[in-house]
C-alpha cells in the first residue's frame, strides 16, 4: 500500500488520502527521496541506490521521475520533503482525510510565531489604553 501511495506522490506531487495513511507515508517517502539525493551526489553508487529505491517503490516510472526530474527540487533541502494538510472528515464514514504534498527547495514554510512573554488579557488592554500618556509620547506628536 505504501509503495502505491509513494508512486502516486512522486508522479503527481500531491495526493489526497486518509490522515493515518499520510502519516505513515511521510517517513517512507522521505527515505526514498534521501536515496535519490545520495544517488545525485555519488554517481558511482547511483545504479545501486536506484535499484534499492525500486525495492521500496515498485513503480519504475515513478522512481525514474524521482531520480531524474524531482531530485533537483530537494537538492538544497536538509529534510522535511513532505507536508500534510488536514482536510476534514469524509461524509460517508467520517474518516479524517489529508493532503500530502512534496515541498520544493524554494518553499520557506510557515513563519515562526513572535515570542511574547505572556498573553495580554482584555482587562490589561483597557488599563494600558486608559493610562496617562508619558512625556515621550507627547513629544512625538
Amino acid at each position: 500500500m505504501l509503495s502505491n501511495l509513494a508512486a502516486g506522490l512522486f508522479n503527481h506531487g500531491r495526493i489526497q488520502t486518509t490522515l493515518a495513511k499520510a502519516k505513515g507515508l511521510r517517513p517512507f517517502a522521505e527515505k526514498v527521496i534521501t536515496l535519490a539525493k545520495k544517488a545525485k551526489a555519488d554517481v558511482s553508487r547511483a545504479v545501486a541506490l536506484k535499484r534499492l529505491a525500486l525495492t521500496y517503490v515498485r513503480d519504475e516510472d515513478a522512481v525514474h521521475a524521482l531520480f531524474t526530474k524531482r531530485v533537483d527540487e530537494f537538492a538544497h533541502r536538509v529534510g522535511g520533503y513532505t507536508r500534510i494538510y488536514k482536510l476534514g472528515r469524509r461524509i460517508s464514514d467520517a474518516g479524517e482525510t489529508a493532503l500530502i504534498e512534496l515541498i520544493g527547495a524554494s518553499d520557506e514554510g510557515r513563519k515562526p510565531r513572535s515570542k511574547r512573554t505572556a498573553p495580554v488579557s482584555k482587562a490589561e488592554k483597557t488599563l494600558v489604553a486608559d493610562a496617562p500618556k508619558t512625556e515621550k509620547a507627547e513629544k512625538k506628536k
